[in-house]
């Protein structure tokens, strides 16, 4: 099992269905979250995905090339971003040199 560090981030924002039809209902937006793995064995792997819980079940089940022979041992959020874009930018920066010397500084 492994253990898993969370960010502090927003969870949610939630906005007006419809704002013309006068709707009252709300629609739930959900952030992505920029994550990193490390293994066992050494070595991390960085990630993003609008639902981690689903994306550790895909890593754990061997869904995943990159990750599927590797036994992971801790969680870490890096990041919360309120849309995929934005969370695929931010995700790039922490994949260049740059943003993983800062990860290993600790942010």
């Amino acid at each position: 099992m492994y253990e898993v560090i969370p960010n502090d981030g927003p969870v949610a924002q939630w906005l007006p269905a419809c704002r013309q039809a006068g709707s009252k209902a709300l629609i739930k937006l959900m952030p992505y979250t920029i994550y990193r793995l490390h293994f066992e064995e050494g070595g991390t792997y960085i990630g993003m995905t609008e639902n981690l819980q689903r994306r550790l079940y895909e890593h754990e089940r061997g869904k995943t090339k990159s990750t599927k022979n590797r036994n992971i041992i801790l969680v870490e959020s890096i990041e919360i971003c309120e849309n995929r874009s934005k969370a695929r930018e931010r995700e790039k920066y922490w994949k260049s040199g740059a943003g993983r010397e800062k990860l290993k500084k600790g942010q």
